[in-house]
């Protein structure tokens, strides 16, 4: 198994595509691709990078995607078991898990049963299921490197100290930063009245659009906020989340004497995968120079937790755990799901996230199936909303 081959789920999505730049950068052979419905550009993919296997997880699309692929002996599989093949494919040493939401997590698993490299950009994945996945990880022998560019950063940060001499974390805080999105400085009343279109500006990535929502209503940092506690074994007062609009601090590490260091770059996804792909090792990368002097000032705020409500009730679950963890996750993509097809207004997000919340029972020692069976409920209340 070469650590330089790679497995990559999400392959359409926005990081998926980035990752198969930073592999055509590098020269990494692609031995997978999987995707949910798949079309043109997963066709487009497979016979550029020419993986052994393409997965789609549609039924009806991998069908299509078997016609598509009809003249070439890449083996077409679907489902969850499909996804679950592509990752396990045995000349992959990393699995690169884009996906979104909790389809990644049984996938995820199973990399890390087979002893994978995770480069994980499925944040989903720790949130709701981190106890469950970090076990396993230390049960294998697996290493998980984040892809977020926030946890990246702090990975980055963390490699200035080392191990802690006498074990525990070897940090006294992660301060994590946030871009404040769109709607920085809005009231609770402007939200109210806030469009798609607005919501899905970002004013400095360019991601998908259910990511893009959940930075505009700082859920994205929330989530965040969980996925460092699992990745760093961090505890919540240990965790402090900075608006930093410039997003060019992607995060920062303060240690026991008060030293901070953080990382800087310019707002680019690909060199958080490339790293992720090539540690320990940096390689040059398509991401341009960081000029700070054309920048001028790097600014950091308290985030505003009264108006942006989905934030300050991440935060309050975080401190719960146990499924409600999983509820929160499902029912806000199932929110944002709703609020894309203009079914709900953008404060309904926190509304119907709140409402499963209060709604659903949360299960302190939670297993996978547990984890999976409320994921199902928060979306099925969630849904008969709108």
């Amino acid at each position: 198994m070469n650590r330089q081959n790679i497995s990559l789920l999400g392959s359409t999505g926005s990081i998926g595509r980035q990752t198969l730049e930073v592999a055509q950068l590098l020269g990494l052979k692609v031995c997978a691709l999987a995707a949910n419905t798949g079309g043109q550009l997963l066709e487009a993919q497979a016979r550029n990078f020419r993986p052994s296997v393409v997965a789609v997880y549609n039924e009806n699309a991998a069908r299509d995607m078997k016609t598509r692929l009809g003249d070439t002996a890449i083996r077409v599989v679907s489902g969850m078991d499909g996804l679950i093949e592509a990752v396990v494919c045995p000349d992959a040493g990393t699995v690169v898990t884009a996906v979104v939401g909790t389809v990644g997590l049984r996938p995820t698993l199973a990399a890390i049963e087979a002893g994978k490299r995770i480069a994980l950009a499925n944040k989903e994945t720790l949130v709701c299921a981190g106890e469950q996945v970090m076990r396993a990880a230390a049960a294998h022998g697996a290493q998980i490197l984040p892809v977020d560019s926030e946890h990246s950063a702090i990975f980055q940060c963390l490699q200035a100290h080392g191990p802690a001499s006498g074990g525990g974390a070897p940090f006294k805080r992660i301060l994590l930063t946030a871009s404040g999105g769109p709607f920085r400085g809005r009231t609770a009343a402007e939200l109210q009245q806030v469009t798609r279109r607005e919501a899905l500006s970002h004013p400095n990535w360019a991601m998908g659009p259910k990511i893009t929502v959940d930075s505009a209503t700082l859920m994205n940092k929330g989530l965040e906020f969980i996925e460092a506690m699992h990745l760093y074994g961090a505890r919540p007062e240990q965790i402090k989340v900075l608006i930093h609009p410039q997003s060019i601090v992607h995060s920062m590490v303060e240690f026991t004497d008060n030293t901070v260091v953080a990382q800087l770059s310019v707002p680019d996804m690909r060199l958080p995968i490339q790293y992720a792909l090539t540690y320990p090792d940096r390689l040059p990368s398509l991401t341009p120079e960081l000029d700070l002097v054309q920048i001028g000032a790097l600014t950091f705020e308290e985030p505003d937790l009264e108006t942006f409500r989905c934030l300050k009730l991440a935060l309050e679950t975080a401190e719960i755990r146990g499924t409600a963890c999983a509820v929160m996750n499902a029912a806000n993509e199932a929110a944002v799901s709703l609020f894309l097809e203009d079914k709900i207004t953008f404060p309904g997000i926190y509304d119907a996230v709140r409402a499963a919340l209060d709604s659903i029972k949360n299960i302190p020692d939670a297993t996978v199936e547990d984890i999976l069976a409320a994921d199902r409920e928060a979306r099925r209340l969630v849904m008969d909303r709108g």
